[in-house]
């Protein structure tokens, strides 16, 4: 008797992948990550698509960290590096959410592979 688990359907895939990534704009890299731990071994498409997506949402931790220390060297002047980073995460987050939706892969730009 197996214990492995079924496929994913095509619109399961295109279901949690594309959840995966619109909650990023929320609840950053918990959506993608909690996503992935649960259906990658199901899914290759979920797989790719969220592993893109963690990696992002972890690339965009660094840029906060970056951006917090910028902005304190420099008395607050680089504070809009926060809104852009927002707006970085808001437009990608939502063109995933679009590709995946229609079964389309995605891959995060700006993003450094710490999940291969």
């Amino acid at each position: 008797m197996s214990n492995a688990q079924p496929k994913l359907s095509k619109v399961e895939e295109q279901n949690f992948t594309s959840l995966g990534n619109i909650l990023g704009i929320l609840i950053g890299f918990i959506s993608p990550l909690i996503f992935w731990l649960i259906y990658k071994d199901r899914s290759k498409f979920l797989d790719a698509n969220l592993k893109s997506a963690l990696n992002f949402q972890l690339t965009m931790i660094v840029a906060w960290i970056a951006a917090g220390i910028l902005s304190a060297v420099t008395f607050g002047i680089l504070t809009i590096l926060y809104l852009l980073i927002a707006v970085l995460i808001l437009i990608f987050c939502i063109l995933a959410f679009v590709k995946t939706r229609n079964g389309e892969n995605y891959t995060y730009p700006l993003s450094i592979p710490f999940i291969k």
